[in-house]
């Protein structure tokens, strides 16, 4: 086949090609129309999600940063001169009553973010200084059930010690023994299992007993394993 013959048969497959094409868009011509517009429209929601998800998260950790602003305020001290322009609060109550409305405002309105469910746990934390405990509860058994298992194992241990403090040891045990065994880098078991030896004391001596001597034993070097040692030498 020549070479002339073999371009003539390319041009013409290459008008047939493109004859077929063009028929094809006339026929589906509506079709085609609404696929464009259906990817310009997705692709439209997904900048606005990405715009209003930033702009949110923003938001968020603007006012869940002036809470911990408040939050770690120091206490003024007795006897201690206020220097000019320094802020303190006379109490933890008085701290906490400042700062949580901020965190319970971010808790509510971005609780599916993580600076939703850090502000969950701290507004439990502010509503435990303030004396307010079933607020309290309400917060931290929402923050105890966060994806995020550093933050979870923090608000369980907050939430047992709120449980002991009303008269609630066994619930308090139960999650004492859920750190235990699913510790976490925010709350090693060592913690979890001194926690949980103080409570027996007065309740179970003689396990209080054994959890400080696996304390002594196991964990020598950690600041919980010098406490057991110290409660087991009646210091």
């Amino acid at each position: 086949m020549d070479t002339q013959t073999r371009h003539a048969l390319k041009h013409d497959r290459f008008v047939d090609a493109t004859a077929t094409s063009l028929d094809w868009l006339q026929t589906n011509r509506t079709n085609a129309i609404t696929g464009v517009v259906a990817v310009v429209v997705l692709a439209a929601l997904i900048i606005t999600s990405v715009v209003v998800y930033n702009s949110r998260s923003a938001k968020a950790q603007s006012l869940f940063g002036q809470a911990m602003d408040i939050y770690d305020t120091p206490l003024a001290q007795p006897g201690q001169e206020q220097l000019p322009g320094e802020t303190t609060y006379p109490t933890a109550a008085a701290r906490a009553k400042a700062a949580n409305p901020l965190f319970v405002q971010v808790a509510d309105h971005y609780n599916w973010l993580k600076t939703g469910a850090n502000a969950e746990y701290f507004a439990g934390l502010t509503y435990l200084d303030m004396g307010q405990t079933a607020s309290a509860q309400s917060e931290l058994e929402k923050a105890a059930n966060s994806h995020d298992s550093g933050l979870a194992a923090l608000a369980k241990m907050a939430l047992a010690g709120l449980y002991r403090q009303t008269g609630r040891d066994d619930q308090a045990v139960d999650l004492y023994r859920q750190v235990m065994k699913n510790p976490t880098l925010t709350v090693p078991a060592s913690s979890a299992k001194l926690q949980l030896a103080g409570l027996y004391e007065t309740t179970n001596p003689a396990e209080a007993k054994r959890l400080y001597a696996e304390l002594k034993d196991q964990d020598k070097t950690t600041a919980a394993g010098q406490i057991a040692a110290q409660k087991l030498a009646g210091k």
